[in-house]
């Protein structure tokens, strides 16, 4: 150093209390060397000092009054600032150096630093000094003219501008919580290494140590006695001491590591994390990057620009070639299966099947807690590993046959026996799939080598999201008792699917979830309710094979059997469906009906042409509306009817006479478009005697009010408006009301749940009593007050009434009959064409023509006496438009 009362020139790093500074010199190629100045003649206040754990007799101490404000004023008159200073004295065996300091690089013309502290009242003259100078009388004068000013330390309240210290912070997690990641102000107190700092929080003065969020530099390290640095540590260390060493900064808290706070430091230039990185003093990490909460994209973006012009930490950086290219980088498509709880099967708009895997993201794993493995058991991972199958639902609610975006991130090549996997982003309405299901705690993010670049665009943003769900202790991430799935596998388990036959039959409609298509009418279904797995056999139709690979070889499948698989799998696969439950096979196998969406699927694959109508379906409710889609098929030639010929050396022979088997009937219940419920009057009494049975029953034994969950299709009792208890049919569940059929009478009705309750099983048995019947060789006018007036009417003659009934065709399953007055002179139907209420509907059956002949002469008659409808002419004419009528 310098000989005394030399002019020496620096840059103050940084002040230690209002009468000491430590003076840097220029940086050259290096930080700089450093050393202490104790400002000469003078005595500042003494700062508050931390006890250190390490040393016994340390103590902690507190602020001398005004201690904190002659530091602050020192502070903000020379930190980061050119100065020059003489030394006058140096203390023989400490080296402690005593001097006068000049903000500026001229004494003459720079500040004097010790005279502007006396004037403010902020330190004491020394009288007498350590070295007497010419300069001491100025300063007592100026201290007598601050004490008479009761400036600073000299004021009456002296006593009370002492700063009240918190070293220790209690709860680390709860005062990061309490600031909501909002910037609170603060002074740089330490510089630990370059990505290490202390900090005084104003105007709390918590004293903090926060690491910033998202990077790390190199760091020393203690080795025996030794701090070793690794390369480039002491430069990061200087590039943030020069810029934050005793600056007034704003701190961003945004999560916590052991004690100590993750935050991001901002500085009036900008945040000096980027700085960090651009400059290639930094690298990112992961493990804190999911707590940025100022843009990790610009932290990434930072590092990716000092990698490529290969700055400081970076010199020897390679970057990392994919090692398969990928060839479409985006695509949009339906999903139509998920695999898991990472993987999406995806068909594109150019009907491609995709597989891809969700980036960055690691599905749930079995715990290993070191309990012996029972090989006996076989493991099923949807249903065994914790918050699989929450995983797999929450992605099979949400993404099941919507259209999504994906965007292919890279492309992982196959290895150790596992396939090349196409890694992406997918998104739907915005939302980042793998970001969604990270928040939920349902599956974890790979964490990645620091030069390993293949990984998601988003990934910063998942980081984030695992941070949230860590801090919630949500999913995997929460302590409490993992979720246990006790599912029955009743596959191929004779006895068991026997003894569960029954519940299945007796319930109706049930849900169920399809879980594996082996083939177009081969299912394997999970029921939540009864937390069982099936297989499910579609009934009433004969599905081409699939081909299948078994221990003898591979057998071959029949035409269109894989577009048939295909066509069941993208309709249903991992869809909520309904099953109904018929019977069982001697292999175990559930046969029944399956419906997703309100569509049987039988019936959609006859219809699709890749089916064919069994001829078990005949005893089924649903034959007919197989046999109308059977039909459709084959005119239409589709699929395996595309080379059904009409049979042609079969005379068809068409009945000459009517069938006339008249019923006697009662009706019920009249629709709309001459629809009508009527009982046989033959089965009259067993249906009065059930009813009886049925309300004794009732009566005698009720049921809880509440015990019963309607279901739609179920079979159920039902109390109607008088009281009385009536079997009848759920058609339709919202939330406490429930739409109901009373089958024995063909009314309907919208009542509470409440007043429903399971139907005893002795009461199954009576088939249902009023059946549903269409009037024939009618159609009703299409104008409504027309239609009103031939409704009335037909109500008025049949309803309550006792008639003879007689089905002469049938229209798309449905019964097409004609009503008599109970002694058989009447003719209904043709009443209300006489009336000129309806019109005639033609038919073209030989065995009918007389009917309707008598029918269309009736209809002749009305229009000429202008009767009702027809009162304005034959509107079914070219006239049909000026009198307001359509055909």
């Amino acid at each position: 150093m310098a000989a005394p009362q030399t002019i020496q020139r620096g840059i103050v790093k940084s002040v230690l209390s209002g009468d000491a500074v430590i003076i840097r010199g220029q940086p050259k190629g290096g930080p700089p060397p450093e050393k202490q100045l104790n400002l000469s003649n003078i005595v500042a206040p003494k700062m508050a000092r931390r006890a250190n754990p390490n040393v016994e007799a340390s103590v902690e101490t507190k602020d001398e009054p005004f201690a904190w404000e002659a530091r602050e004023f020192l502070r903000k008159m020379v930190v980061g600032k050119e100065i020059c200073f003489t030394v006058e004295y140096k203390v023989p065996g400490t080296g402690r150096e005593y001097g006068c300091l000049y903000v500026g690089k001229d004494p003459q013309t720079g500040k004097n630093v010790t005279e502007a502290l006396v004037n403010e009242g902020l330190v004491e003259v020394r009288r007498g000094g350590i070295k007497p100078s010419d300069d001491q009388a100025k300063l007592c004068d100026l201290e007598d003219t601050a004490k008479s000013n009761s400036k600073g330390k000299w004021a009456p309240d002296a006593q009370s501008h002492v700063r009240d210290v918190k070293w220790a912070l209690e709860n680390p997690r709860n005062f990061v919580d309490a600031h909501h990641n909002k910037p609170v102000q603060a002074i740089v107190e330490h510089v630990r290494d370059g990505c290490t700092l202390r900090a005084f929080l104003l105007p709390s003065f918590q004293y903090i140590t926060v690491m910033l969020s998202g990077i790390k530099c190199p760091m020393f390290k203690r080795e025996g006695d030794k701090e070793v640095a690794d390369p480039f540590a002491d430069q990061a260390k200087f590039f943030v001491e020069s810029r934050l060493l005793q600056r007034d900064v704003e701190i961003i808290m945004e999560g916590v590591s052991n004690q100590n706070i993750l935050g991001t430091v901002l500085h009036p230039n900008g945040n000096i994390t980027e700085f960090l990185l651009q400059e290639g003093f930094a690298r990112c990490v992961d493990w804190s990057m999911g707590v940025v909460t100022t843009g990790a994209e610009k932290l990434r973006s930072a590092e990716k620009a000092s990698k490529e012009k290969r700055l400081r930490i970076w010199k020897d950086y390679t970057p990392s070639q994919a090692s398969i290219a990928i060839t479409e980088k985006q695509f949009t498509g339906k999903v139509i299966e998920i695999n898991n709880a990472d993987r999406l099967v995806i068909k594109t708009s150019e009907n491609q099947i995709k597989e891809v895997t969700l980036s960055s993201i690691r599905p749930p794993r079995m715990a290993d807690d070191g309990t012996p493995k029972d090989n006996t058991k076989r493991i099923r991972p949807l249903y065994d590993v914790p918050y699989m199958f929450e995983a797999r639902e929450f992605l099979r609610k949400k993404l099941i046959g919507k259209k999504v975006n994906v965007s292919v991130d890279y492309i992982r090549p196959g290895n150790d026996g596992y396939p090349e996997r196409t890694c992406a982003t997918v998104t739907i309405g915005g939302i980042n799939v793998a970001e969604a299901l990270v928040s939920k705690g349902f599956v974890t993010v790979v964490r990645y080598r620091a030069d390993d670049d293949q990984r998601s665009a988003h990934y910063d943003e998942l980081l984030a999201a695992e941070a949230r769900a860590q801090k919630n202790a949500k999913g995997l991430h929460s302590k409490k008792e993992v979720p246990i799935h006790r599912v029955a596998d009743l596959s191929g388990d004779t006895n068991k699917a026997r003894q569960f036959l029954p519940f299945l039959q007796r319930a109706g409609r049930s849900d169920a979830i399809v879980e594996f298509t082996a083939s177009g009418s081969r299912v394997r279904l999970y029921l939540p309710k009864e937390t069982c797995l099936i297989t499910f056999l579609l009934a009433g139709i004969s599905c081409p094979r699939v081909p299948r690979s078994l221990p003898s070889g591979t057998t071959e499948g029949e035409p269109f059997g894989e577009e048939a698989l295909s066509f069941t799998k993208e309709l249903c696969m991992q869809r909520e469906v309904e099953v109904e439950v018929e019977n069982i096979d001697k292999a175990g196998n559930f046969i029944g009906w399956l419906f997703v969406d309100g569509v049987n699927l039988s019936v959609a694959l006859v219809k699709e042409g890749l089916s064919k109508v069994h001829f078990t379906a005949e005893r089924s409710q649903y034959y007919h509306t197989l046999v109308s889609a059977e039909e459709e098929a084959k005119k239409e030639k589709i699929k395996i009817w595309a080379n059904y010929e009409e049979p042609k050396d079969i005379v068809v022979v068409e009945e000459a006479e009517r069938n006339v088997n008249y019923k006697d009937v009662v009706v019920t219940e009249v629709g709309e478009d001459m629809k009508f419920y009527a009982q046989d009057m033959e089965t009259g009494p067993h249906l009065e005697k059930m009813m009886e049975e049925l309300r004794t029953e009732m009566t005698d034994t009720p049921p809880l009010q509440g015990a019963y969950t309607p279901r739609k299709g179920d079979l159920c009792a039902a109390k109607f408006v008088d009281e009385e208890w009536y079997r009848a049919r759920v058609e339709k569940v919202s939330g406490n009301q429930a739409n109901v059929l009373y089958v024995d009478y063909g009314n309907r009705e919208v009542i509470p749940a409440a007043r429903l309750a399971a139907l005893p099983s002795t009461f199954h048995t009576l088939p249902i009593q009023a059946h549903e019947y269409t009037l024939a060789f009618v159609t009703l006018p299409e104008d409504p007050e027309a239609k009103k007036d031939a409704q009335e009417a037909f109500l008025k003659d049949v309803l309550n009434q006792q008639l003879a009934l007689n089905v002469e065709y049938k229209n798309q399953g449905a019964d097409m009959v004609i009503l008599l007055t109970s002694d058989k002179t009447t003719d209904i139907g043709l009443g209300l064409v006489k009336d000129g209420l309806v019109m005639v509907e033609a038919r073209r059956e030989k065995r009918l023509q007389k009917l309707v002949n008598d029918y269309k002469k009736a209809q002749d008659a009305a229009k000429n006496a202008r009767l009702n409808l027809w009162q304005y002419g034959d509107f079914t004419g070219d006239d049909a438009v000026e009198f307001g009528y359509k055909r």
